[in-house]
């Protein structure tokens, strides 16, 4: 049985905006859906518009596969616990006199250059419009924080003269940071 041109142009319109597998999945289900109308009776244009009816415009399916989007929630997720893991660093670095450490002058200010960069992308992963872009920015956020906590926990191990309560809570705070961003990466790659 031929395919409908109604069908066909839906699915480009998918094409366009989200990933071939997920396109594939929503083709299958959306045949499926046309030959069942059509087993009940309805001509094959009838039955496509039926089956477009039920799975919803085009549009409509993108935004809602952004806002299912592991990408997105994760970076919210992230942003959440920013202020938490921040707070700790801030005591700690405070508390251990982090400006007598012996690490270069220009390092506080890349990584908090850093830092806003990371924040500009979980927070594009939020808002974003576009599936790719959304799992783009995520991903890129994602790699971000870990390489930002991997820094800290570095540089906290090697330059700071004790590890005291604040410095340990930091410590952990990005470690379990890491330890999320690991887990969440995989489906944030996936799409």
């Amino acid at each position: 049985m031929a395919e409908s041109s109604l069908i066909r142009d839906h699915v480009a319109g998918l094409s366009a905006q989200l990933p071939e597998q997920l396109v594939e999945e929503l083709a299958d289900g959306l045949g499926q859906t046309h030959r069942r109308y059509l087993s009940q009776g309805l001509d094959s244009s009838a039955a496509a518009e039926a089956a477009i009816a039920e799975f919803g415009e085009p549009q409509v399916i993108v935004a809602a596969f952004i806002r299912a989007s592991p990408a997105r929630s994760t970076a919210r997720r992230l942003l959440a616990a920013g202020p938490v893991a921040s707070v700790c660093w801030a005591a700690a670095l405070v508390t251990g006199h982090a400006w007598t450490w012996p690490v270069p002058a220009a390092a506080p200010f890349l990584l908090g250059a850093a830092l806003l960069v990371v924040i500009g992308l979980l927070a594009a992963a939020i808002r974003g419009r576009r599936y790719g872009s959304v799992v783009r920015a995520g991903t890129a956020g994602c790699a971000g924080i870990a390489a930002l906590d991997i820094a800290m926990l570095t540089a906290a191990a090697l330059a700071a003269p004790a590890m005291t309560w604040p410095v340990i809570l930091a410590m952990t705070a990005s470690a379990a940071r890491i330890i999320f961003t690991a887990g969440a990466i995989r489906p944030v790659l996936a799409g």
